[in-house]
């Protein structure tokens, strides 16, 4: 996995533009992963025993996401929030994969675990470059009429 300072650099960049150029989906994704992250933060177990069993703070940290995301897909008239829940919820297989088979490494459990938050960045990139791009051309139809 990428270092701690690219992973921070990666989430913020992904957050300013989404904030910047995004609307409403975009921006509600944007927070998702910025709290996210920082309850990660506060939920991993000590260095010495991380991934060593089951990450129950991580893993709830993980069900909060998904319900995020899931709610932000239900919401939508966009296509992209669909994967982003998607791959959150692949994040959420690496929970059940340790909880199953207790002797998985615990390099592979976090890999696995981790391992997501890239592609749901992109996907969040993309998704509001798109946005960015219909609204240039004129032709974006609000997703929620006021």
């Amino acid at each position: 996995m990428l270092s701690p300072v690219i992973y921070h650099a990666l989430l913020i960049a992904v957050c300013a533009y989404a904030f910047l150029h995004g609307q409403r989906d975009e921006r509600l994704a944007a927070i998702v992963c910025v709290v996210a992250t920082l309850a990660t933060r506060l939920a991993l177990s000590p260095l010495t025993v991380r991934y060593s069993g089951v990450e129950i703070g991580v893993f709830l940290v993980d069900l909060f996401a998904l319900a995020g995301f899931t709610f932000i897909a239900l919401r939508t008239d966009r296509f992209w929030p669909l994967w982003v829940a998607g791959l959150q919820l692949t994040t959420m297989v690496a929970h059940g994969m340790k909880a199953i088979e207790v002797g998985l490494m615990p390099q592979a459990y976090a890999a696995a675990a981790r391992f997501w938050v890239y592609p749901i960045f992109l996907i969040i990139v993309i998704g509001t470059w798109r946005n960015h791009r219909r609204e240039q051309q004129g032709s974006l139809t609000p997703a929620y009429p006021s």
